[in-house]
């Protein structure tokens, strides 16, 4: 490790969350630095910030980046700059999109940009397509369909098999671009019709065959703004857009309703920022066009895109294969105080009173371990909906609504609140739920039993015999079911419906019957 990387640690830059890896986008509408940290398969997002230069704005008419944007994107470039070299972050990679490799003057802007110390990438159309692709792919593993980009300079569409890219393209048709579309009386079925034409030319392979029917996958600020508009509409209890699906006919009822909003009733709404509300009645018209073109099962909205595809192209084939919820998960919880063995062995301990049944898995049941444990490290009077706000709000991957309100549930029982809010009662069944609260009160009795001691859970069963809750005690820690334990299992035994008892046996008794 490097003198700057020890210095950045020692100054705790980033509250204990070591910065691993940065990358700069040189998109048509931003230039943005993110710094991730964390595990690279689910990475932490620990800076994330842009630069407004429209890049591309002036490209369809003169064919050269703007000296006024260029002037910005490298004021911001020049600090990115500064903060990575105080901060010790030398894994940075810089890549530049449609506006610098259509522009004729891209070539002085990448030198430019080389004499700050960056190795900046120009990325071709497809490779762009196929970094977003894998992107989805890591996001939503095994994912089939097709992805659309949309930047600021173009459209990327790529194919998705199972995970792995196949065919892309880059179609001029970026939001910088879409007002061109537009004649000179502004009607949407007119720059429709001309979308639909610009698609057909230049994504003459989409829509054939392979999108029919599959699952669209949205990447990209404007889309994901259009995924905050349809949840604020729905009253959706969740907040992220990461991951939010609309069925077919949603999403066209979706792109006419934006189609026919202007500019100002969007920026009067919440979350939706002045440049992105100028995009999205353009944006509606394009997905109107794209719908009609590629007619998917679904539209899912993705955060991840060109960025984490990069992260995720450079892992290893045993990296890709991890899961991203508990790779997340796991390295959140160690941070507040959970190791991952900790909760592997509650896990285990509780796994005969409360499986995952018909509405969890065995994964989310962990994940839902890990984070009940961490949730002990927050202070009482603010735990419940500070950990309930972890379950549903912050950017899991691959997890669905239910299984975030599952979380939250388990979660919540695990401090023996058993009332649900709405928020989450609004977003999985009573059964889900009630499956949920059983993992969250075993965990309960798991770690208050000996307060999380190894040993506490060697010389402990928990299993369910002859329709009944059993918990089992080795003679030398009998003293261990205390009051605190009795109303415990009597908790988890009345949410089971079933009754409960206690066995004392002899000291190494567990150790001859474990798989009993």
């Amino acid at each position: 490790m490097n003198l700057r990387k020890k210095r950045a640690e020692r100054d705790g830059a980033f509250s204990g969350a070591t910065a691993q890896r940065a990358i700069i986008d040189i998109g048509s509408n931003t230039v943005r630095l993110v710094i991730y940290g964390g595990t690279m398969r689910a990475p932490t997002v620990l800076l994330n910030e842009k630069v407004a230069a429209k890049l591309g704005r002036d490209i369809a008419e003169t064919g050269e980046l703007a000296k006024e944007a260029i002037e910005l994107a490298m004021r911001g470039l020049k600090r990115f700059a500064v903060m990575l070299d105080d901060l010790g972050i030398d894994d940075v990679e810089a890549v530049a999109t449609a506006a610098v490799r259509d522009a004729s003057n891209g070539d002085e802007f990448v030198n430019a940009l080389r004499e700050l110390g960056f190795d900046p990438r120009v990325i071709s159309g497809e490779e762009e397509a196929c970094l977003s692709a894998n992107g989805v792919a890591g996001a939503f593993p095994g994912a089939s369909g097709t992805v659309a980009d949309l930047g600021g300079g173009s459209l990327e569409l790529v194919e998705i098999n199972g995970g792995e890219p196949g065919s892309a393209t880059s179609v001029p048709l970026g939001t910088l671009r879409l007002p061109d579309y537009r004649d000179k009386d502004g009607s949407d079925s007119d720059m429709r019709k001309s979308l639909e034409k610009a698609l057909k030319k230049g994504a003459s392979d989409f829509g054939s065959k392979s999108g029919i029917e599959k699952p669209l996958y949205l990447v990209g600020g404007t889309w994901r703004t259009m995924a905050v508009f349809a949840m604020q509409e729905q009253g959706h209890p969740l907040s992220d857009p990461h991951g939010f699906e609309l069925s077919a006919k949603q999403a066209k009822e979706l792109a006419k309703t934006l189609a026919d909003q202007s500019p100002d009733e969007l920026k009067a709404r919440d979350r939706i920022s002045s440049m992105r509300a100028e995009k999205l009645p353009d944006a509606a018209v394009l997905l109107q066009a794209l719908l009609a073109r590629i007619q998917p099962s679904e539209l899912v909205f993705s955060s991840w895109g060109l960025r984490e595809g990069l992260l995720y192209d450079r892992l290893p084939d045993h990296g890709k294969s991890k899961d991203p919820l508990l790779a997340g998960i796991g390295v959140f919880a160690t941070q507040r105080g959970a190791p991952q063995t900790l909760a592997a062995r509650i896990a285990a301990w509780t796994v005969d009173a409360a499986p995952s049944g018909d509405h969890g898995t065995e994964r989310l049941r962990l994940a839902s371990t890990m984070l009940a444990l961490a949730s002990m490290q927050i202070e009482p009077n603010i735990r419940l909906p500070q950990a309930i706000d972890w379950a549903l709000h912050k950017r899991w991957i691959a997890i669905s609504s239910q299984e975030r309100a599952m979380m939250a549930a388990a979660v919540a029982a695990n401090g023996n609140h058993i009332q649900l809010p709405d928020e989450i009662t609004e977003l999985a069944s009573a059964e889900a739920l009630n499956e949920a609260i059983c993992w969250g009160l075993a965990v309960r009795l798991a770690r208050r039993i000996g307060a999380n001691s190894q040993r506490s859970l060697q010389v402990s069963r928990l299993i369910v015999r002859n329709g009944s809750l059993v918990l089992r005690l080795e003679k030398s820690h009998e003293a261990l079911f205390g009051v605190p334990t009795e109303k415990d299992i009597k908790l988890l035994a009345g949410r089971l419906g079933i009754e409960w008892d206690v066995e004392i046996v002899g000291d190494g008794e567990l150790h001859l019957d474990r798989h009993d």
